[in-house]
Protein backbone atom coordinates (compact mmCIF):
# COMPACT_ATOMS: atom_id res chain seq x y z
CA UNK A 1 0.00 0.00 0.00
CA UNK A 2 1.52 3.33 -1.36
CA UNK A 3 1.31 5.91 1.81
CA UNK A 4 0.44 9.54 0.46
CA UNK A 5 2.98 12.47 1.07
CA UNK A 6 2.12 14.65 3.50
CA UNK A 7 2.52 18.36 2.97
CA UNK A 8 2.84 21.35 5.66
CA UNK A 9 1.51 24.51 3.65
CA UNK A 10 -2.21 23.67 4.87
CA UNK A 11 -1.04 23.67 8.81
CA UNK A 12 1.06 26.65 8.66
CA UNK A 13 -1.70 28.73 6.92
CA UNK A 14 -4.18 27.62 9.85
CA UNK A 15 -1.72 28.38 11.96
CA UNK A 16 -1.21 31.89 10.99
CA UNK A 17 -5.29 32.29 10.65
CA UNK A 18 -5.54 31.68 14.56
CA UNK A 19 -2.70 33.91 15.12
CA UNK A 20 -4.63 36.98 13.52
CA UNK A 21 -7.85 36.15 15.25
CA UNK A 22 -6.51 36.41 18.60
CA UNK A 23 -4.33 39.41 17.98
CA UNK A 24 -7.53 41.04 17.08
CA UNK A 25 -9.35 39.94 20.58
CA UNK A 26 -6.62 41.61 22.09
CA UNK A 27 -6.95 44.94 20.63
CA UNK A 28 -10.95 45.66 20.87
CA UNK A 29 -10.38 44.25 24.71
CA UNK A 30 -7.70 46.79 25.57
CA UNK A 31 -8.52 50.42 27.26
CA UNK A 32 -8.03 52.53 24.10
CA UNK A 33 -7.89 55.73 25.12
CA UNK A 34 -11.50 55.68 27.84
CA UNK A 35 -9.59 57.39 30.47
CA UNK A 36 -11.52 60.82 31.06
CA UNK A 37 -13.16 63.43 33.58
CA UNK A 38 -16.15 65.36 33.74
CA UNK A 39 -16.73 68.36 34.34
CA UNK A 40 -19.78 70.22 35.18
CA UNK A 41 -20.33 73.30 37.29
CA UNK A 42 -23.05 75.73 38.92
CA UNK A 43 -22.94 79.35 39.73
CA UNK A 44 -24.17 81.23 42.35
CA UNK A 45 -24.11 85.32 43.31
CA UNK A 46 -22.16 86.30 46.49
CA UNK A 47 -24.18 89.40 47.44
CA UNK A 48 -21.57 90.74 49.89
CA UNK A 49 -19.15 91.03 47.37
CA UNK A 50 -20.85 91.14 43.94
CA UNK A 51 -19.08 87.89 42.45
CA UNK A 52 -20.13 84.96 40.74
CA UNK A 53 -19.65 81.98 42.80
CA UNK A 54 -18.88 78.86 40.58
CA UNK A 55 -18.33 75.24 41.85
CA UNK A 56 -17.10 73.10 39.57
CA UNK A 57 -17.33 69.22 39.87
CA UNK A 58 -14.73 67.02 38.24
CA UNK A 59 -15.43 63.36 38.03
CA UNK A 60 -12.78 60.52 37.41
CA UNK A 61 -14.39 58.33 34.75
CA UNK A 62 -12.01 55.51 35.80
CA UNK A 63 -13.80 53.27 38.36
CA UNK A 64 -10.06 51.43 39.20
CA UNK A 65 -7.34 53.72 38.75
CA UNK A 66 -6.93 57.37 40.36
CA UNK A 67 -6.36 60.68 38.20
CA UNK A 68 -3.65 63.22 38.89
CA UNK A 69 -4.67 66.74 37.77
CA UNK A 70 -1.44 67.81 36.67
CA UNK A 71 -2.72 71.34 34.81
CA UNK A 72 -5.39 73.21 35.28
CA UNK A 73 -6.89 76.50 33.12
CA UNK A 74 -9.60 78.31 34.27
CA UNK A 75 -11.31 81.39 31.98
CA UNK A 76 -11.77 83.70 33.53
CA UNK A 77 -8.25 83.47 35.15
CA UNK A 78 -8.75 83.55 38.09
CA UNK A 79 -8.12 80.74 41.07
CA UNK A 80 -9.86 77.42 41.46
CA UNK A 81 -9.56 75.72 44.65
CA UNK A 82 -10.28 72.69 47.04
CA UNK A 83 -11.83 73.87 50.00
CA UNK A 84 -10.75 71.92 52.99
CA UNK A 85 -12.93 71.85 55.81
CA UNK A 86 -11.47 73.56 59.14
CA UNK A 87 -7.74 74.61 57.02
CA UNK A 88 -6.97 76.95 54.02
CA UNK A 89 -8.43 75.43 50.66
CA UNK A 90 -6.13 74.08 48.33
CA UNK A 91 -5.60 74.52 44.31
CA UNK A 92 -7.06 72.06 41.91
CA UNK A 93 -4.36 71.71 40.58
CA UNK A 94 -2.19 68.50 41.90
CA UNK A 95 -5.20 67.16 43.25
CA UNK A 96 -5.38 63.57 43.02
CA UNK A 97 -9.17 62.29 42.63
CA UNK A 98 -9.53 58.63 43.79
CA UNK A 99 -11.05 56.02 41.66
CA UNK A 100 -14.33 56.88 40.30
CA UNK A 101 -14.41 59.73 42.53
CA UNK A 102 -15.10 63.30 41.96
CA UNK A 103 -13.51 66.73 43.23
CA UNK A 104 -16.03 70.16 43.95
CA UNK A 105 -13.37 73.23 43.31
CA UNK A 106 -14.74 76.96 43.73
CA UNK A 107 -13.91 80.00 41.45
CA UNK A 108 -15.01 83.84 41.97
CA UNK A 109 -15.11 85.45 39.28
CA UNK A 110 -17.07 89.24 38.57
CA UNK A 111 -20.33 89.47 38.93
CA UNK A 112 -21.19 90.75 35.41
CA UNK A 113 -19.35 87.54 33.90
CA UNK A 114 -21.20 86.08 31.07
CA UNK A 115 -19.80 82.48 30.81
CA UNK A 116 -16.78 80.28 32.62
CA UNK A 117 -14.79 77.43 31.07
CA UNK A 118 -12.36 74.93 33.26
CA UNK A 119 -10.15 72.64 31.37
CA UNK A 120 -8.28 70.38 32.65
CA UNK A 121 -5.32 67.83 32.05
CA UNK A 122 -5.17 64.65 34.16
CA UNK A 123 -3.15 61.61 34.49
CA UNK A 124 -3.68 58.19 35.32
CA UNK A 125 -1.12 55.73 37.50
CA UNK A 126 -1.27 52.56 35.37
CA UNK A 127 0.58 52.32 31.78
CA UNK A 128 0.70 56.22 32.62
CA UNK A 129 -2.79 57.10 30.45
CA UNK A 130 -3.72 60.69 30.28
CA UNK A 131 -5.94 62.82 28.77
CA UNK A 132 -7.60 66.86 28.92
CA UNK A 133 -11.34 67.68 28.94
CA UNK A 134 -13.57 70.43 29.84
CA UNK A 135 -16.38 72.21 30.89
CA UNK A 136 -18.19 74.99 30.80
CA UNK A 137 -20.90 77.47 32.20
CA UNK A 138 -23.32 80.08 30.47
CA UNK A 139 -23.48 83.02 33.34
CA UNK A 140 -25.62 85.25 30.65
CA UNK A 141 -29.17 84.12 31.37
CA UNK A 142 -28.91 85.22 34.64
CA UNK A 143 -28.87 88.85 36.22
CA UNK A 144 -26.05 90.50 36.83
CA UNK A 145 -24.82 89.90 40.62
CA UNK A 146 -24.13 93.06 42.24
CA UNK A 147 -23.20 93.26 45.76
CA UNK A 148 -26.29 93.92 48.61
CA UNK A 149 -26.16 97.54 49.08
CA UNK A 150 -25.90 98.93 52.77
CA UNK A 151 -25.89 102.29 51.83
CA UNK A 152 -27.41 104.51 48.81
CA UNK A 153 -25.27 106.85 46.95
CA UNK A 154 -26.02 110.40 47.48
CA UNK A 155 -26.22 110.76 43.69
CA UNK A 156 -29.01 108.16 43.30
CA UNK A 157 -31.04 108.28 46.42
CA UNK A 158 -35.00 108.78 46.43
CA UNK A 159 -36.64 111.04 48.76
CA UNK A 160 -40.21 111.45 49.80
CA UNK A 161 -41.62 115.16 50.98
CA UNK A 162 -44.57 116.65 52.40
CA UNK A 163 -45.63 120.28 51.41
CA UNK A 164 -48.11 122.72 53.09
CA UNK A 165 -47.95 126.29 50.96
CA UNK A 166 -49.89 128.14 53.14
CA UNK A 167 -48.57 127.56 56.71
CA UNK A 168 -44.86 127.45 55.49
CA UNK A 169 -44.43 123.96 56.36
CA UNK A 170 -42.55 120.87 54.36
CA UNK A 171 -40.63 117.81 55.61
CA UNK A 172 -38.38 115.58 53.89
CA UNK A 173 -37.73 111.79 54.32
CA UNK A 174 -34.89 109.40 52.31
CA UNK A 175 -37.09 106.61 50.81
CA UNK A 176 -35.89 103.36 52.22
CA UNK A 177 -34.42 101.67 55.21
CA UNK A 178 -30.31 102.55 53.93
CA UNK A 179 -28.85 106.14 55.07
CA UNK A 180 -26.80 108.19 52.46
CA UNK A 181 -23.43 106.42 51.77
CA UNK A 182 -20.31 107.89 53.79
CA UNK A 183 -19.86 111.54 54.16
CA UNK A 184 -22.76 111.97 51.39
CA UNK A 185 -25.22 115.25 52.18
CA UNK A 186 -28.35 116.21 50.62
CA UNK A 187 -29.94 119.62 51.19
CA UNK A 188 -33.03 120.96 50.80
CA UNK A 189 -34.58 124.78 51.62
CA UNK A 190 -37.91 126.04 51.96
CA UNK A 191 -38.02 130.07 51.11
CA UNK A 192 -41.21 132.37 50.66
CA UNK A 193 -41.45 135.84 48.83
CA UNK A 194 -43.24 138.77 48.53
CA UNK A 195 -45.43 138.90 45.70
CA UNK A 196 -47.40 141.35 43.74
CA UNK A 197 -50.28 139.03 42.73
CA UNK A 198 -51.92 135.48 44.26
CA UNK A 199 -50.87 134.28 40.79
CA UNK A 200 -47.49 134.02 39.67
CA UNK A 201 -46.22 137.38 38.58
CA UNK A 202 -43.10 138.91 39.07
CA UNK A 203 -40.88 141.10 40.88
CA UNK A 204 -41.20 138.92 44.33
CA UNK A 205 -39.03 139.31 46.77
CA UNK A 206 -37.92 136.81 49.44
CA UNK A 207 -39.38 136.86 52.52
CA UNK A 208 -37.56 136.51 56.06
CA UNK A 209 -35.15 133.76 55.51
CA UNK A 210 -35.07 130.95 54.42
CA UNK A 211 -35.26 127.23 55.89
CA UNK A 212 -32.14 125.08 55.02
CA UNK A 213 -31.47 121.37 56.42
CA UNK A 214 -29.89 118.22 54.70
CA UNK A 215 -29.88 114.64 54.91
CA UNK A 216 -27.14 112.46 55.22
CA UNK A 217 -25.60 109.66 58.00
CA UNK A 218 -28.53 108.79 60.42
CA UNK A 219 -30.24 111.90 59.84
CA UNK A 220 -32.80 110.74 57.29
CA UNK A 221 -35.91 112.95 57.69
CA UNK A 222 -36.57 117.00 58.01
CA UNK A 223 -38.44 119.18 58.85
CA UNK A 224 -38.49 122.97 57.68
CA UNK A 225 -40.27 126.22 58.27
CA UNK A 226 -40.94 129.53 57.18
CA UNK A 227 -42.37 132.81 58.24
CA UNK A 228 -45.26 133.70 55.30
CA UNK A 229 -45.86 137.13 54.72
CA UNK A 230 -49.42 138.80 55.51
CA UNK A 231 -49.94 139.68 51.61
CA UNK A 232 -49.93 137.39 48.04
CA UNK A 233 -47.12 135.34 48.37
CA UNK A 234 -45.06 132.49 46.57
CA UNK A 235 -43.32 129.49 48.42
CA UNK A 236 -41.53 127.03 46.92
CA UNK A 237 -39.19 123.47 48.42
CA UNK A 238 -36.60 123.77 46.08
CA UNK A 239 -33.25 121.20 45.99
CA UNK A 240 -29.94 122.44 47.53
CA UNK A 241 -28.93 124.56 49.63
CA UNK A 242 -29.46 128.43 50.77
CA UNK A 243 -26.78 128.93 47.90
CA UNK A 244 -29.49 128.22 45.56
CA UNK A 245 -32.30 130.74 46.86
CA UNK A 246 -32.98 133.20 44.03
CA UNK A 247 -33.65 136.47 46.28
CA UNK A 248 -35.15 138.59 43.35
CA UNK A 249 -37.51 136.54 41.05
CA UNK A 250 -37.61 139.01 38.28
CA UNK A 251 -39.17 139.14 34.63
CA UNK A 252 -36.86 137.23 32.45
CA UNK A 253 -34.57 136.21 35.42
CA UNK A 254 -33.74 132.98 36.65
CA UNK A 255 -36.30 130.69 37.61
CA UNK A 256 -36.29 127.28 40.24
CA UNK A 257 -38.07 124.95 37.00
CA UNK A 258 -37.11 121.36 38.30
CA UNK A 259 -35.19 122.22 41.77
CA UNK A 260 -38.57 121.83 42.93
CA UNK A 261 -39.66 118.95 44.58
CA UNK A 262 -42.48 117.29 42.65
CA UNK A 263 -41.31 118.34 39.46
CA UNK A 264 -41.82 116.47 36.58
CA UNK A 265 -38.07 116.76 35.42
CA UNK A 266 -34.76 115.94 37.65
CA UNK A 267 -33.52 116.73 40.37
CA UNK A 268 -36.96 117.55 41.43
CA UNK A 269 -38.49 114.37 40.37
CA UNK A 270 -36.36 112.26 42.62
CA UNK A 271 -38.50 113.17 45.71
CA UNK A 272 -42.48 111.79 45.30
CA UNK A 273 -45.23 114.24 46.91
CA UNK A 274 -47.06 116.99 46.32
CA UNK A 275 -45.99 120.00 43.59
CA UNK A 276 -43.55 122.17 46.54
CA UNK A 277 -44.36 125.38 45.34
CA UNK A 278 -47.19 127.15 46.33
CA UNK A 279 -49.14 130.80 45.18
CA UNK A 280 -51.83 133.45 47.27
CA UNK A 281 -52.48 135.47 49.87
CA UNK A 282 -55.85 137.89 50.25
CA UNK A 283 -53.90 141.09 49.81
CA UNK A 284 -51.59 143.27 48.25
CA UNK A 285 -47.61 143.69 49.61
CA UNK A 286 -48.27 147.31 49.92
CA UNK A 287 -49.30 149.37 53.30
CA UNK A 288 -51.45 152.37 51.65
CA UNK A 289 -52.13 154.98 54.19
CA UNK A 290 -53.65 158.69 53.90
CA UNK A 291 -53.95 161.39 56.42
CA UNK A 292 -55.20 165.24 55.75
CA UNK A 293 -54.78 168.41 56.89
CA UNK A 294 -57.43 171.32 56.43
CA UNK A 295 -56.22 174.79 55.80
CA UNK A 296 -57.53 178.20 56.86
CA UNK A 297 -58.46 178.40 52.84
CA UNK A 298 -60.58 175.19 52.61
CA UNK A 299 -58.43 173.33 50.74
CA UNK A 300 -57.23 170.19 52.06
CA UNK A 301 -53.29 168.31 52.11
CA UNK A 302 -53.81 165.12 51.08
CA UNK A 303 -50.77 162.95 52.34
CA UNK A 304 -49.94 159.88 50.86
CA UNK A 305 -47.93 156.74 52.34
CA UNK A 306 -46.60 153.55 51.30
CA UNK A 307 -44.11 152.63 54.16
CA UNK A 308 -45.51 149.30 55.92
CA UNK A 309 -43.44 146.82 56.76
CA UNK A 310 -45.07 144.51 53.71
CA UNK A 311 -44.90 147.24 51.73
CA UNK A 312 -42.11 146.15 48.52
CA UNK A 313 -44.16 147.55 45.05
CA UNK A 314 -45.43 150.70 44.29
CA UNK A 315 -49.32 151.92 44.75
CA UNK A 316 -51.26 153.75 42.46
CA UNK A 317 -53.20 155.89 44.12
CA UNK A 318 -56.53 158.15 43.19
CA UNK A 319 -57.37 160.75 45.23
CA UNK A 320 -61.27 162.35 44.49
CA UNK A 321 -62.89 165.57 45.56
CA UNK A 322 -66.27 166.65 44.88
CA UNK A 323 -67.30 168.39 41.07
CA UNK A 324 -65.07 166.07 39.30
CA UNK A 325 -61.79 166.72 40.57
CA UNK A 326 -59.38 163.56 40.54
CA UNK A 327 -55.40 163.02 40.20
CA UNK A 328 -53.51 159.76 40.45
CA UNK A 329 -50.28 159.40 41.98
CA UNK A 330 -48.16 156.57 42.22
CA UNK A 331 -46.14 156.16 45.40
CA UNK A 332 -42.95 153.63 45.63
CA UNK A 333 -42.22 151.06 48.34
CA UNK A 334 -41.08 152.73 51.41
CA UNK A 335 -42.38 156.57 50.34
CA UNK A 336 -44.60 159.21 51.35
CA UNK A 337 -45.87 162.13 48.75
CA UNK A 338 -47.48 165.41 50.07
CA UNK A 339 -48.19 166.73 46.84
CA UNK A 340 -52.21 166.17 46.47
CA UNK A 341 -53.82 169.75 47.68
CA UNK A 342 -57.96 169.50 47.27
CA UNK A 343 -59.11 173.09 46.19
CA UNK A 344 -61.80 174.55 48.97
CA UNK A 345 -64.75 174.26 46.16
CA UNK A 346 -63.98 170.41 45.86
CA UNK A 347 -62.83 169.73 49.32
CA UNK A 348 -66.37 168.98 50.61
CA UNK A 349 -66.02 165.31 50.18
CA UNK A 350 -62.54 163.64 49.57
CA UNK A 351 -61.95 159.73 48.64
CA UNK A 352 -58.59 157.89 48.78
CA UNK A 353 -58.86 154.98 46.56
CA UNK A 354 -56.30 152.01 45.31
CA UNK A 355 -57.98 149.63 42.68
CA UNK A 356 -61.01 150.92 42.67
CA UNK A 357 -61.46 151.20 46.48
CA UNK A 358 -61.25 153.44 49.11
CA UNK A 359 -58.39 152.95 51.60
CA UNK A 360 -59.21 152.15 55.69
CA UNK A 361 -59.89 155.64 57.08
CA UNK A 362 -59.43 157.14 53.07
CA UNK A 363 -62.47 159.71 53.42
CA UNK A 364 -62.58 163.30 54.90
CA UNK A 365 -64.44 166.33 54.92
CA UNK A 366 -62.54 169.54 55.22
CA UNK A 367 -62.77 171.18 58.97
CA UNK A 368 -61.82 174.48 60.09
CA UNK A 369 -58.46 174.36 61.81
CA UNK A 370 -58.22 175.77 65.04
CA UNK A 371 -55.80 178.15 64.53
CA UNK A 372 -57.20 180.11 61.71
CA UNK A 373 -57.86 183.59 62.59
CA UNK A 374 -61.43 184.97 63.33
CA UNK A 375 -62.91 187.51 61.32
CA UNK A 376 -63.25 191.02 63.29
CA UNK A 377 -66.08 193.25 64.08
CA UNK A 378 -66.12 196.94 64.38
CA UNK A 379 -68.31 200.12 65.09
CA UNK A 380 -68.77 203.17 64.55
CA UNK A 381 -71.72 205.18 66.00
CA UNK A 382 -73.11 208.92 65.86
CA UNK A 383 -76.77 210.42 66.87
CA UNK A 384 -77.91 209.78 63.31
CA UNK A 385 -75.86 206.91 62.04
CA UNK A 386 -74.83 203.21 63.86
CA UNK A 387 -72.06 201.51 61.64
CA UNK A 388 -71.07 197.86 61.69
CA UNK A 389 -67.87 195.94 59.59
CA UNK A 390 -66.71 192.87 59.48
CA UNK A 391 -63.01 192.51 58.16
CA UNK A 392 -61.97 189.15 57.20
CA UNK A 393 -58.03 188.37 58.00
CA UNK A 394 -55.85 187.06 54.74
CA UNK A 395 -55.82 183.48 53.87
CA UNK A 396 -59.36 182.55 55.30
CA UNK A 397 -62.41 181.36 52.85
CA UNK A 398 -65.22 184.40 52.58
CA UNK A 399 -67.88 184.87 55.28
CA UNK A 400 -71.12 185.36 55.05
CA UNK A 401 -72.30 188.13 57.76
CA UNK A 402 -75.11 188.98 58.76
CA UNK A 403 -76.57 192.46 60.50
CA UNK A 404 -79.74 193.37 62.18
CA UNK A 405 -80.52 196.32 63.96
CA UNK A 406 -84.04 196.85 65.04
CA UNK A 407 -86.24 195.10 62.59
CA UNK A 408 -83.73 196.14 60.03
CA UNK A 409 -80.93 193.89 58.37
CA UNK A 410 -78.86 193.27 55.33
CA UNK A 411 -76.26 190.44 54.40
CA UNK A 412 -72.75 190.49 53.00
CA UNK A 413 -70.24 187.94 51.57
CA UNK A 414 -66.76 189.18 53.27
CA UNK A 415 -64.28 187.92 50.86
CA UNK A 416 -60.67 186.82 52.96
CA UNK A 417 -58.38 189.91 52.96
CA UNK A 418 -61.47 192.60 53.23
CA UNK A 419 -64.10 194.57 54.93
CA UNK A 420 -67.50 194.62 54.09
CA UNK A 421 -69.57 197.47 56.47
CA UNK A 422 -73.07 197.88 56.77
CA UNK A 423 -74.83 201.36 58.09
CA UNK A 424 -77.85 201.97 59.92
CA UNK A 425 -80.11 205.06 61.03
CA UNK A 426 -79.68 205.58 64.65
CA UNK A 427 -83.27 204.66 66.00
CA UNK A 428 -84.26 203.44 69.65
CA UNK A 429 -82.31 200.09 69.54
CA UNK A 430 -79.63 199.92 72.01
CA UNK A 431 -77.57 197.24 70.06
CA UNK A 432 -77.15 195.40 67.24
CA UNK A 433 -76.46 191.51 65.92
CA UNK A 434 -73.90 190.42 63.74
CA UNK A 435 -74.01 186.69 62.42
CA UNK A 436 -71.40 184.44 61.36
CA UNK A 437 -73.09 181.23 60.06
CA UNK A 438 -70.73 179.82 58.20
CA UNK A 439 -68.49 180.10 61.57
CA UNK A 440 -71.87 179.40 63.98
CA UNK A 441 -70.67 182.81 65.90
CA UNK A 442 -73.22 185.50 66.81
CA UNK A 443 -71.72 188.97 68.38
CA UNK A 444 -74.07 192.19 69.96
CA UNK A 445 -72.96 195.45 69.57
CA UNK A 446 -74.34 198.05 71.85
CA UNK A 447 -75.07 201.26 70.19
CA UNK A 448 -73.22 204.47 71.68
CA UNK A 449 -73.11 207.08 69.78
CA UNK A 450 -70.28 209.89 69.75
CA UNK A 451 -71.54 213.41 71.58
CA UNK A 452 -74.17 214.14 73.92
CA UNK A 453 -77.68 213.44 71.18
CA UNK A 454 -79.77 215.46 73.45
CA UNK A 455 -79.16 213.59 77.15
CA UNK A 456 -82.36 211.06 75.69
CA UNK A 457 -79.82 208.37 74.44
CA UNK A 458 -80.30 206.88 70.65
CA UNK A 459 -83.28 208.39 68.93
CA UNK A 460 -83.72 210.69 71.28
CA UNK A 461 -84.38 214.76 71.40
CA UNK A 462 -82.13 217.07 69.42
CA UNK A 463 -78.60 217.58 70.98
CA UNK A 464 -78.84 221.03 72.90
CA UNK A 465 -76.62 224.01 72.88
CA UNK A 466 -72.83 223.24 73.31
CA UNK A 467 -71.72 223.38 76.62
CA UNK A 468 -69.05 225.94 77.72
CA UNK A 469 -66.98 227.37 80.48
CA UNK A 470 -65.17 225.41 83.01
CA UNK A 471 -67.84 222.37 82.54
CA UNK A 472 -67.18 222.33 78.75
CA UNK A 473 -63.32 220.73 79.24
CA UNK A 474 -65.12 217.61 81.69
CA UNK A 475 -67.80 217.49 78.76
CA UNK A 476 -65.21 216.57 75.92
CA UNK A 477 -62.94 214.62 78.34
CA UNK A 478 -66.65 212.17 78.72
CA UNK A 479 -66.53 212.66 75.25
CA UNK A 480 -63.39 211.40 74.16
CA UNK A 481 -64.02 208.01 76.54
CA UNK A 482 -67.06 207.84 74.74
CA UNK A 483 -65.23 207.92 71.13
CA UNK A 484 -62.82 205.37 72.42
CA UNK A 485 -65.26 202.72 73.90
CA UNK A 486 -67.42 203.01 70.18
CA UNK A 487 -64.41 202.05 68.59
CA UNK A 488 -63.42 198.89 70.57
CA UNK A 489 -63.42 195.18 69.44
CA UNK A 490 -66.13 193.25 70.66
CA UNK A 491 -65.49 190.21 72.07
CA UNK A 492 -66.61 187.27 69.80
CA UNK A 493 -68.66 183.84 71.62
CA UNK A 494 -69.94 180.54 70.18
CA UNK A 495 -73.67 180.70 69.58
CA UNK A 496 -73.40 182.99 72.43
CA UNK A 497 -74.40 187.17 72.94
CA UNK A 498 -71.97 189.20 74.76
CA UNK A 499 -73.55 192.87 75.43
CA UNK A 500 -70.79 195.57 75.24
CA UNK A 501 -71.90 198.89 76.71
CA UNK A 502 -69.88 202.28 76.25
Amino acid sequence: MIRPKLSLQRPLAILGAALIGLTGAVAVAGPASAHHTTITAVADCDRLTGERVITWKVENSERNKAVTLKKVTADPSTDVTVPVKGSKAVPLEGSVIRKGGSVLAVQRVPGDTKSAKLTVFGKWKKNGQEATNDGSINLAADSSCVPTPTCVDVNKAKYSHTFDGPKGTATVKLDGDLPLCGEGKQWFTLVSYFAPRPQFATPQYVYGTPDSNWIGGTQTEITLNVEIPDCHTQVDLIWGGKDQVIDELVEGGKRYDNKKLGSSGAPGNRSKGPQGWYNGGSKSCTTPASTFASNCDGSVAVSLSNDGKISKYAVEFEVKGENGFTKKVSVPAGKADTSVVVPAADAGKIEVLVDGKVVENGTYSWQRPEDCPLPVVTTKADCKDFALTVSNPEGGLPVKATFTYGDKNETRTVASGSSETVTFKASKAESALVALPDLDLEMEAVYTPEGNCGGGGAGGEEPGLPVTGAAAGGIAAGAIALLIAGAVLFVIARRRRVTFTA
